[in-house]
């Protein structure tokens, strides 16, 4: 599996629509077979920023996502939302079992 944390800070007058922008985003996402989990959190205590954790089922399911259309509508419309680049780090499961997901 790969474990994806994309950490995003936006613009202040852009939460509603990057909110929506990434709604649609995650919810085609999720309907990938190599996505097992695509969550979309805002933070409590700052909520210009968001976290995408995305768990794919192998490194081949990253690549596809990568060329779906809605990830590349994401792409373009909410560009210009983002105040500073994305970060994003990558993670490898210890527990539960890649087999018990």
């Amino acid at each position: 599996m790969v474990i994806v944390h994309v950490f995003i800070k936006i613009k202040p007058d852009m939460i509603e629509p990057f909110k929506a922008a990434t709604l649609k985003n995650a919810q085609n996402s999720v309907k990938e077979p190599g996505i097992l989990r695509f969550d979309f959190i805002q933070q409590e205590d700052d909520p210009l920023s968001f976290l995408l954790v995305e768990v794919y089922k192998d490194s081949n399911a990253v690549a596809q996502h990568k060329e779906t259309s809605h990830y590349a509508e994401w792409r373009q419309s909410a560009g210009h939302m983002i105040a500073e680049p994305r970060k994003s780090i990558k993670y490898v499961n210890i527990f539960p079992e890649d087999k018990e997901w």
